[in-house]
């Protein structure tokens, strides 16, 4: 369960739109080991990241031709927030050091200062003879022109740029963490261009009616593994309960049948007073043989198999015109209301209860 802290951290970084977090590398690791067949022979485009800083751009630099990769393509924002600095992980593998950044100021490393840049890799190589390909190795390529681009953009590096755009439109895969303050936006540029993508994001984007559409539509579900910890560009390390993956790359796991073994009996699964749907206050607990609609919790997607189930709405009471009033959006955009200030409602013998919201669902067989 998430703790205070952790999301209160969140909800900060949204307010005052701190949106430098940056993804550690196990982090990315660990959720791209899924997807490593669809990316052979694709382009793929990391849109909010410096190279010389994002563990994006190193994970797919090193794996250029493991993936199979046809082309890298990363755009970085102009001021890098941590230009002519250079961070060193202290390893707790070492005695008196703990896992952490630790920010140093260096030298000049040979690129500008201010401008933001476009890097394109076409191709990957030893070129220092150590029997390995890392950053330098592309530092080298860089510096050689080998194959490879390194080039200022006119503009500051931002997404919705024309320069960042057109680069977008030539790209398979979008793979990065957005800014959490622009999700919506940059989750709409994604699906506008048709691209696939992986991205992280906040769970509470998943209750946006924009990126609810998504979900109700299959254009847009969670990936696999949580991300808890980010670096920040001081060094500092937060901490969030409620981060994860967004993608719409094949994910195993939405083939895969929820097992169900409760029978349903009206005792313990209760009508909604607002709407003709029974609460499952546990994914766990849905029942098997129940052929109505069902409010379920939002942690259903994280099982959601569309072939077994279908996405009817969401309970919502955060719609701007009706401040008092529970809102249930439905296929057909025609919300229904409840006059009560609180969450999806309940009647149970005679008394009114509120709960979380509930995604409204109904199986398929």
């Amino acid at each position: 369960m998430a703790t205070k802290s952790s999301n209160s951290n969140l909800h900060r970084a949204a307010k005052v739109k701190n949106d430098e977090f940056y993804t550690r590398l196990v982090d990315i690791e660990k959720e791209l080991k899924h997807y490593k067949d669809q990316f052979q022979g694709k382009v793929v485009y990391c849109n909010c990241d410096d190279p010389f800083e994002s563990n994006f751009f190193k994970y797919f630099a090193g794996n250029f031709n493991a993936l199979g990769l046809k082309q890298l393509v990363a755009t970085s924002y102009k001021p890098s927030p941590i230009a002519n600095t250079e961070l060193v992980l202290q390893s707790s593998l070492l005695p008196g050091y703990e896992d952490k950044i630790v920010q140093k100021p260096s030298g000049p490393k040979g690129r500008p200062k201010i401008t933001a840049n476009k890097f394109v890799i076409n191709e990957v190589s030893d070129l220092d003879g150590d029997g390995a390909f890392d950053l330098r190795d592309i530092a080298e390529q860089l510096k050689a022109n080998k194959n490879n681009e390194w080039a200022p953009l006119e503009l500051e590096g931002d997404f919705r740029s024309e320069e960042s755009i057109e680069l977008l439109e030539q790209a398979d895969i979008v793979v990065t963490n957005p800014p959490f303050s622009l999700f919506r936006e940059y989750v709409k540029q994604l699906v506008e261009h048709e691209k696939k993508f992986l991205i992280i994001g906040s769970d509470n984007a998943r209750k946006y009616q924009d990126i609810f559409k998504l979900v109700q539509e299959n254009k847009l579900w969670p990936g696999y593994s949580r991300v808890k910890e980010f670096m920040q560009p001081d060094g500092t390390v937060k901490k969030f309960g409620n981060v994860g993956w967004f993608t719409n790359l094949d994910v195993s796991k939405r083939h895969e049948l929820l097992t169900l073994y409760k029978k349903y009996s009206p005792y313990e699964f209760p009508k909604y007073d607002n709407y003709d749907a029974i609460e499952v206050s546990k994914v766990s607990d849905i029942p098997f043989d129940y052929k109505g609609v069902m409010g379920v919790p939002i942690t259903f997607l994280d099982k959601y198999n569309p072939e077994q189930f279908e996405i009817l709405g969401m309970s919502d009471n955060r719609d701007p015109n009706y401040e008092y009033r529970t809102k249930l959006y439905t296929q057909d955009d025609s919300p229904q209301y409840n006059d009560f200030n609180r969450g999806t409602v309940l009647k149970i013998k005679g008394e009114l209860k509120s709960t979380y919201t509930r995604l409204l669902i109904k199986a398929k067989k």
